[in-house]
């Protein structure tokens, strides 16, 4: 995504400042495709309101997990719409997540609330068991 000369008015410094984010992300992430700044006489890089948008979008991409590769896939066409089965395979990987993390807050949840130690609860004793590989 190109920004245009006529909407270009943040250099690297101050898109990255909006952001919070130091200002090798964003040369990274025009080197892996997701930018594609203007550039001033010079090659100073310019932003306009388009990247404010495209890094918005990237970061909400990043909240929800996608890594910079599949990120490139998302964005590389109009709407990330564009690429369900990239999108259901990462939703089948979010619930597997989500199925980890009810388990652990589940085991942490169950230790705070029993009355014996963790080396004598049953049930951290099964978690446990649970845990060591077959012979």
């Amino acid at each position: 995504m190109k920004s245009s000369d006529a909407d270009a008015e943040l250099s690297i410094g101050e898109l990255a400042g909006r952001f919070g984010l130091p200002t090798h992300v964003l040369r990274h992430w025009e080197s892996v495709g997701l930018l594609a700044p203007g550039r001033r006489a010079g090659g100073q890089r310019c932003f306009g309101q388009a990247d404010l948008a495209r890094v918005a979008l990237i970061l909400m991409g990043k909240d929800a997990g996608f890594g910079l590769r599949a990120l490139c896939e998302l964005l590389s066409t109009d709407s990330p719409l564009d690429h369900p089965d990239l999108l259901r395979h990462h939703i089948a990987v979010l619930e597997r997540r989500i199925d980890q993390a009810q388990a652990a807050k589940d085991l942490i949840e169950h230790a705070l609330d029993c009355p014996l130690s963790f080396d004598e609860c049953p049930h951290a004793r099964e978690q446990i068991a649970a845990r060591i590989p077959p012979a």
